[in-house]
Formats: structure tokens, C-alpha cells, sequence
């Protein structure tokens, strides 16, 4: 007998997507959105760590970290990356300086494209935070401009072979390929 995968995504969950353009020294993604999901998952009480780890494991994103957003503007260059909010509520900025400000809680999930900037601007308490990241790119934290070289590099990442949420038909597979 075959053995049946059981959906850990939320069955009301919905995702956004939106561009961030270059701001300053944050390049963003030219080619990729960002996708927010909304309601992801069902965090079952006070904390989703663990639901929220085992859904990206199950899409293929290994999870690597459990804790918050870093409250100064960075992005990574080298490596997309999932942040699943496993506790708590915030408010992030992204796209750098100026950028984009977004309300999250507990459920909710982001997908950012590899030279997206993020920070967190204000956290309730017991905000946590999953991260995970496709198989074979490592992150790395960037607080200034990258090179010619180096954002040529990051904009020929490879694409992820499935969305950390949804999987192999996910939102990811639409607007990222």
C-alpha cells in the first residue's frame, strides 16, 4: 500500500506576491515577487516550530533555525529563503530603508527572493520564527551594496524545485518560473 503524504498547509491559507524594486544599497529581486502567505498553517496553540519544520522539510526546503528576524536591514545574496512565523506577531519591513512595512503572526509565512531586504521593526512577545532554505544554497547576512559580480551571481540562482508551503504546484512554481 502505497504511503499518503498528509497536508500540513492551513486549508484557508492564501498567498500574496509583490515586486520590491531596487532601494538604495538593497538590490531586491528584479525577476522574482515575494510571496506572504497568510494563515499557512495552523500553529495548534502557542507554537508552529515544529509544524512549520516539518512542512518545509515535507517541500523540500531543509529548516535551519529557529528564532526572530534580525532587527537591522539585511538580505542574502547566496541562497533564497522561507520564514514560517511559528509564535508571536510583528512587524517587518521589506525592501530595505523606506520599503515595504508588513503585519505578520503566528501561521503566516514568507518566501523571499535571494536580494530581498528585510528587518524587523516591532515584535509582541514570544515572536518566533522557522527559517529554511533550498538544497545547496547556503545564506549569507548582507548590510551594504554587492558587487556587479556578485548580483549577477544572484540573480542566476537557481530556482527552488518547489514552493516551501505548497509544494510542487504551489504559488512559487507560477510566478517563479
Amino acid at each position: 500500500m502505497a504511503e499518503r503524504t498528509v497536508s500540513l498547509l492551513a486549508q484557508n491559507a492564501r498567498c500574496e506576491h509583490f515586486m520590491l524594486p531596487p532601494n538604495g544599497w538593497v538590490p531586491n529581486n528584479s525577476r522574482l515577487p515575494v510571496l506572504v502567505w497568510r494563515g499557512a498553517i495552523d500553529p495548534q496553540g502557542n507554537d508552529g516550530s515544529d509544524r512549520f519544520e516539518a512542512l518545509f522539510a515535507q517541500n523540500g526546503w531543509p529548516p535551519q533555525w529557529r528564532d526572530s528576524v534580525f532587527d537591522y536591514h539585511h538580505f542574502h545574496s547566496t541562497a533564497h529563503e522561507a520564514l514560517g512565523i511559528a509564535s508571536g506577531d510583528a512587524e517587518l519591513i521589506l525592501g530595505g530603508p523606506h520599503g515595504r512595512v508588513i503585519a505578520v503572526s503566528a501561521g503566516d509565512a514568507l518566501v523571499l527572493p535571494a536580494g530581498t531586504g528585510h528587518c524587523l521593526l516591532t515584535a509582541g512577545r514570544r515572536f518566533q520564527v522557522v527559517g529554511a532554505y533550498p538544497p545547496g544554497q547556503q545564506w549569507d547576512i548582507r548590510r551594504e551594496a554587492i558587487s556587479d559580480e556578485e548580483r549577477i551571481a544572484m540573480e542566476e540562482l537557481p530556482f527552488p524545485k518547489t514552493d516551501p508551503i505548497a509544494g510542487e504546484d504551489g504559488p512559487l512554481a507560477r510566478h517563479w518560473h
